[in-house]
């Protein structure tokens, strides 16, 4: 059932969003493809991937996984949509995906069959740039789209990284997600590179990825 967008808030997650912030990571990296990095690494079914989320996001590590970095729509008090915004510089990915493994209990064996079967996504790490602000895990509910709580969220998280002191900001989208692409355009965003790789390909379904990229 469609909901009308009555009472719309834009709000800084908190520790309750949690589990909706593991959603919101997954659906972002799935895309519009099949199965996202996660699903791959974790190797099991969808409620083990969102409790591996739920951990990555709550890590004593800061990266940009992490729940306080992240922005919420909320509908009448539900949350709708999410993204969060952050310096490459103050993010150690590396750091939290040890610690929520460690916290579900992945041995080493299982990490490196996750990486297996995930790795051929960091053939396309985007290569932003020092002091930009980059917007990720941008995601919101099939119920609530199409109701601009996108629009809204990426500019409050823009206003966020102005208030930081970025000049610049970007984003990352993979190649076949034109929606996404022409929604960033539209608010100024262009495309400054492009990674292809047929290894990434024949795992994920995509071509690769696009970076764009607009002034603040």
């Amino acid at each position: 059932m469609v909901r009308e967008a009555v009472d719309v808030r834009i709000v800084e997650a908190r520790e309750e969003h949690v589990p909706f912030i593991a959603w919101v990571q997954n659906t972002a990296f799935r895309s519009h493809m099949p199965r996202s990095m996660w699903d791959l690494f974790v190797g099991k079914d969808e409620p083990e991937v969102l409790k591996f989320l739920e951990a990555f996001a709550t890590t004593e590590a800061q990266h940009w996984g992490r729940y306080e970095g992240f922005l919420i729509a909320e509908v009448d008090g539900t949350p709708a949509a999410a993204m969060t915004g952050y310096f490459r510089e103050e993010s150690d990915f590396n750091a939290g995906v040890a610690q929520a493994c460690e916290a579900v209990g992945m041995t080493q064996a299982d990490i490196d069959a996750g990486w297996a079967r995930a790795g051929t996504i960091g053939l396309l790490n985007l290569d932003h740039g020092e002091g930009a602000w980059v917007t990720e895990n941008v995601a919101t509910k099939p119920e609530f789209r199409r109701r601009g709580l996108v629009d809204r969220l990426l500019n409050a998280t823009l206003e966020r990284g102005r208030e930081r002191g970025a000049t610049i900001a970007e984003i990352g989208v993979f190649i076949g997600n034109d929606n996404a692409q022409r929604a960033y355009e539209k608010v100024g965003y262009e495309v400054i590179d492009e990674k292809r790789s047929p290894e990434f390909e024949a795992v994920y379904g995509s071509p690769g990825a696009r970076e764009l990229q607009r002034t603040l």
